[in-house]
Order: C-alpha cells, then structure tokens, then sequence
C-alpha cells in the first residue's frame, strides 16, 4: 500500500489533546449518532466534535443530505425528541437531573 501525504490539507491540521469523558446521552439519541457516524466515515468524537464546534459559531453541521440521513435513523431508532425538548429532560430511576 502506498500513502501519498497532501501537504496542503497535512498543513492544515491542527495539534490538540482529546479527553476521555463519560458522557451520559439518551439512548436513541446516542444510538442515531453512532450510525450516523458510520454512515459518515466518522468517530464518534469527531461527529460530536464537529457539532458543537459548528453550534458554537451558529452555523449548521449538516448538509441536506445528511439532514435527510439523521430523519431516517430517528425513525430507525424510534428518536421523537426535538430541539424543544433539550433541558426538558427526565431519567427515570432518578439519575437526572
């Protein structure tokens, strides 16, 4: 297998540190994300990074193609929640907050 380097995109990676975190999702949610994330060639990570970093400039992380996929796996997966329901949100068994 030969690798050929693209000095263009290798210049403009950045050096970071990613952490370990035990993040606690939904399950449907986390569920859709995961197979999104396949879908795109992605980690997890970076599909959450990408999301909060586009959030974090007001700006949408999908195209309407993705859009399309993301509709088709909350059906998939059962995922009724909406933007509407963020900080709304209940565990049973008392583990939320």
């Amino acid at each position: 297998m030969t690798v050929t380097v693209v000095p263009w995109y290798h210049d403009a990676m950045k050096q970071i540190v990613r952490t370990q975190t035990g993040v606690r999702l939904e399950s449907r949610l986390l569920k859709v994300l995961k197979a999104l994330a396949t879908e795109l060639d992605l980690s997890l990570g970076d599909l959450l990074e990408g999301i909060v970093l586009h959030a974090f400039e007001g700006k949408a992380p999908f195209s309407a193609a993705t859009l399309r996929k993301v509709r088709s796996l909350k059906a998939v997966y059962g995922l009724d929640l909406t933007a509407a329901d963020a900080h709304r949100l209940r565990e049973d068994g008392g583990h939320g907050r």
